[in-house]
């Protein structure tokens, strides 16, 4: 779904939280408590809903007069999730249908969240548990990079990660099977033996000077300092005595000390201290929530921010129990996202949230656009990243992403816009002025990956945006939707929007493709690699629509707007986006108020990222986790 210093500070700003939203919240609870469902949302159901989500053919197979009480309809949250997601999105009722007055809809989205249990944000809380998480190759890459300082990147052998949530970070997908143990063995060995054959990934290893009579000394001060970083917390005098033994072991099998040294940091490797992040609970284990450790919060920090190990700076706070001292935490996300490995939120965050990955499996057809080629793809990836980088460091609105004034082309790109004055090969800042782009819906990248090798598609333009910029994913089509005819009379007969007129013509795709087509159709003056186009083939383009909500527009620059102002939808989508990701899990009913108390106060402080940023990074579950026996009592996975 939907961003403490020092303790006394983050209990001191979650209870002023609590004074200042307590009443809201037990109020939402009060009244919740005494909603009737048969006596108050049946007929709210029945006046607004059922006439079209009901019947023997339910309109989207979307059925909610199937619920007679309170007992059948808790039976099916999902739906009523769905239900929600509409109501405050202003596309359920259709415009053109009876409209709920606003003390009806807060009726009956407060009834939703009672049942989802989204209702009481103070007493009941739960910040979540995050599945025991493996790195995945990128963030074994970087963390072998910064803890070795080499960049090996050896994870390129790796059999590729599992997505889950969009997202190839999500602890319950990230798997260890034994191929990748074998991959993980071989990598151990090879990234040792460059790091001990180059002199300065030798001196990070190598701490102190190494004579006969201090080796074990000087072997327990490399393998501690070492294990130290590589398992991202302090070692236990057990751990390095385990590790030294591995060095006498080799000396006494006739091996040299750097050999011995060497299989030693090969364990280190291959454990799954180094492997996985780990965070413990305590001992005995408490049922109810729980801080995380600062060592375990400088690694989250990190690997959100770096997809990599913490650093000195962290490892130190983390020592010092300093991390949630009063300003430490905002202070470090702002070095964090300044510094230059923040570029890994750009390709690892944004590359999945984008789908810019696609990018590269993406296939023109040739003869229909002859001008697309590998340096146009690579021109049209370096855009967006460095926009979305440009968000980044100068700590820009988040509402950038939906509209700017500039964008970073070189020669190549700014000859496919058709805009003039850019030469050589080199990016630079452009101003947008006076042209149709500006921000992330209007870059060839995002509009390459949403279309098909011969066309564009404003269905999959559409559901791009629903599903990334409104957080309201269609469901998907149902069974015998068909595909639209390729075949060139039938092209030549009219333009896609007029076949796909036709098409939605079908009771079971109108009520999807009345939300997804007019926001694609908003962008059908860019082709399928994203050039500026009046014209398709000799009909003209009309690239003007209705949402659902009863907005209208005409072209891409209003279409924008209406987007625009929708701000709080994109900014709690996004901030769903950015919390999966940060947390390496899917979101749950109870993570509504985490993201909440974050859209509240990102709107509050004009959408700048850094507020975003650093409020995950304040909120509950990033900073706390629920223990595992509490769990299992819930039946939660």
């Amino acid at each position: 779904m939907r961003f403490c210093p020092s303790l006394l500070i983050s209990v001191s700003v979650l209870a002023w939280a609590g004074l200042l939203h307590a009443g809201d919240a037990k109020k939402t609870e009060k009244a919740a408590e005494k909603i009737s469902f048969t006596k108050q949302i049946v007929p709210l159901l029945s006046r607004y809903c059922t006439s079209c989500h009901g019947g023997a053919k339910p309109r989207a197979g979307f059925a909610l007069d199937v619920f007679k009480d309170e007992e059948s309809a808790r039976k099916d949250q999902n739906i009523w999730e769905a239900v929600t997601q509409r109501i405050r999105a202003h596309e359920m009722p259709p415009s053109k249908r009876p409209q709920p007055t606003e003390a009806e809809a807060k009726l009956l989205t407060a009834w939703i969240d009672s049942l989802l249990g989204t209702g009481d944000c103070i007493s009941k809380k739960n910040p979540g548990r995050v599945t025991l998480h493996r790195l995945n190759r990128t963030e074994y890459n970087n963390t072998i990079r910064d803890l070795i300082g080499i960049d090996f990147r050896p994870g390129e052998d790796f059999p590729a990660d599992d997505v889950g949530y969009g997202f190839d970070n999500i602890g319950d997908v990230l798997s260890l099977s034994p191929l990748l143990f074998e991959k993980y063995l071989s990598a151990a060995e090879k990234i040792v033996a460059q790091a001990l054959a180059t002199p300065d990934a030798r001196k990070r290893i190598f701490i102190c000077p190494v004579t006969e009579k201090n080796k074990e000394e000087s072997a327990r001060k490399i393998l501690e300092r070492f294990a130290r970083r590589a398992y991202r917390r302090p070692v236990s005098p057990e751990e390095v005595n385990r590790l030294a033994g591995l060095v006498r072991l080799a000396e006494s099998q006739g091996d040299t000390f750097d050999k011995g040294v060497a299989l030693a940091l090969q364990a280190i490797l291959t454990s799954p201290h180094f492997l996985f992040r780990v965070e413990r609970d305590p001992r005995p284990k408490r049922l109810v929530p729980h801080l995380i450790s600062e060592h375990e919060l400088a690694s989250r920090l990190s690997y959100f921010l770096w997809s990599s190990m913490p650093d000195e700076v962290l490892f130190g706070l983390a020592q010092q129990s300093g991390l949630r001292k009063p300003g430490r935490l905002e202070a470090q996300v702002r070095r964090m996202l300044q510094d230059a490995k923040s570029h890994a939120l750009v390709e690892n965050f944004a590359g999945q949230w984008l789908q810019l990955r696609n990018l590269k499996n993406a296939t023109p057809d040739p003869a229909l656009f002859p001008t697309f080629d590998d340096s146009l793809r690579s021109a049209m990836l370096k855009e967006t990243e460095l926009f979305c980088e440009s968000i980044l460091k100068e700590d820009r609105s988040v509402l950038n992403f939906l509209d700017a004034d500039y964008t970073f082309l070189n020669e190549r790109l700014a000859r496919h816009y058709g805009i003039a004055g850019v030469k050589g090969e080199h990016f630079r800042r452009v101003n947008l002025s006076g042209t149709p782009r500006g921000g992330v819906l209007t870059q060839a990248s995002v509009l390459t990956v949403t279309s098909n090798p011969t066309r564009t598609s404003p269905v999959k333009r559409g559901k791009w945006i629903l599903e990334n910029i409104l957080g309201a994913p269609p469901p998907p089509p149902p069974p015998g939707a068909g595909e639209l005819s390729d075949d060139k009379k039938v092209v030549l007969s009219g333009t896609l929007r007029q076949r796909m007129e036709q098409h939605r013509a079908n009771p079971n795709c109108a009520t999807c493709h009345q939300r997804m087509d007019p926001l694609g159709f908003g962008f059908e003056n860019f082709d399928a690699v994203g050039a500026w186009r009046e014209r398709e083939g000799k009909f003209s383009i009309d690239a003007s629509g209705t949402l659902p909500s009863g907005q209208s527009f005409k072209g891409p620059a209003e279409l924008k707007g209406v987007l625009k102002s929708q701000g709080e939808a994109f900014a709690r989508c996004l901030t769903e986006k950015m919390l999966t990701y940060a947390l390496g899990r899917g979101l749950e009913p109870y993570d509504k108020c985490a993201v909440d108390q974050i859209v509240s106060v990102l709107a509050k402080n004009d959408y700048k990222f850094s507020c975003l940023v650093t409020e995950i990074v304040k909120s509950d579950p990033f900073q706390m986790r629920r223990g595992q026996e509490a769990s299992r009592k819930r039946g939660d996975k």
